[in-house]
């Protein structure tokens, strides 16, 4: 066979020879692809680049601006800004009085509240009197149709009888029937009167009377608690008797008012134009504590005087002359 083979054909046949031993010992070798890793690394530097260029730009806008602006670095910028750095803010003095500012709110809410809350209970209790008032004045309307009758159904010489001893003991007896007689309100009069004494508060004419009334004006009560007392506007008011301011408000169809206390005896002043005392304070009679307005539930500039005997009310032309 070796005869018959062409030199080229022995020449072919020892490449592939060799091709296939070199194929069979050589090893398969990993290719590792570098094509990213040098991608990232250009993102890199091209963001370093771009920041650096930025930080170039900024760098150079600043160093413009201070060059070519005389506001901000003016003197009277610059007094301004020293002024101000000059300056030793107290942070715990503004902290106290921010505190105390509070501390002083909060009371004064407090207080109109319970203002509130207490002129309520007043109205409720003085309605709650007023029909105990009724019933007792009713029961002593028919508790003296009763003694009358009963008078007149006795015999004619009880006179007779009543000698001596006896006859003080009848006095007694009259006395006592007498003072039972008296409605609550003339029984509340006398109470008034010989504990307290009274003065005029204001000078000026009465405009409505204790008592039923049949007002003009929408809104107004038919049933007057006091008596109304019209005076020029600003037009000061004294104070009826000694006492103790026990209330000061603002609130209500009452306007600004003042309810002073004496004893069981309380007077109030309402529709004030300015009130001269507080709450708590102490005044005595003669004394200048408010003066003549139109507030609240009015119609026009008047002093509405009120006295009361144990929250009942009283007829104040009935205590003094007004």
């Amino acid at each position: 066979m070796e005869r018959m083979m062409s030199v080229e054909e022995k020449i072919r046949r020892a490449e592939e020879i060799y091709l296939r031993r070199r194929g069979e010992n050589q090893r398969p070798t990993a290719k590792v692809n570098l094509n990213n890793d040098e991608n990232k690394k250009d993102i890199k530097l091209l963001k370093k680049l771009i920041i650096q260029i930025l930080i170039c730009v900024v760098i150079y806008i600043i160093v413009y601006v201070i060059n070519n602006s005389q506001l901000i670095f003016s003197q009277d910028f610059i007094n301004k800004v020293n002024e101000i750095l000059s300056y030793d803010t107290n942070f715990i003095e503004i902290y106290e009085n921010c505190k105390n500012y509070l501390i002083g709110i909060i009371p004064a809410i407090n207080q109109n509240q319970e203002n509130t809350n207490s002129q309520e209970e007043t109205e409720k209790i003085e309605d709650a009197q007023n029909e105990t008032t009724q019933n007792e004045n009713s029961q002593n309307t028919e508790n003296q149709q009763t003694n009358n009758i009963e008078r007149d159904q006795e015999p004619q010489d009880s006179n007779v009888q009543a000698i001596g001893g006896a006859s003080e003991n009848v006095s007694t007896n009259n006395n006592q029937e007498n003072s039972t007689n008296l409605s609550q309100e003339e029984q509340d009069i006398q109470n008034v009167k010989n504990t307290t004494t009274f003065i005029k508060p204001i000078e000026g004419t009465i405009t409505s009377a204790f008592g039923i009334r049949d007002p003009e004006t929408q809104g107004i009560p038919t049933n007057h608690t006091g008596t109304d007392i019209a005076a020029n506007l600003g037009t000061k008011i004294k104070s009826a008797s000694d006492g103790e301011v026990v209330l000061a408000s603002e609130e209500g169809d009452y306007g600004k008012h003042l309810k002073i206390q004496i004893g069981e005896v309380s007077i109030i002043y309402a529709h004030c134009n300015a009130l001269y005392v507080k709450q708590g304070d102490k005044v005595v009679q003669g004394q200048e504590i408010a003066e003549v307005g139109s507030t609240g539930n009015s119609t026009g500039p008047h002093l509405h005087f009120e006295i009361r005997y144990q929250e009942r009310k009283i007829d104040p032309q009935k205590i003094l002359d007004l």
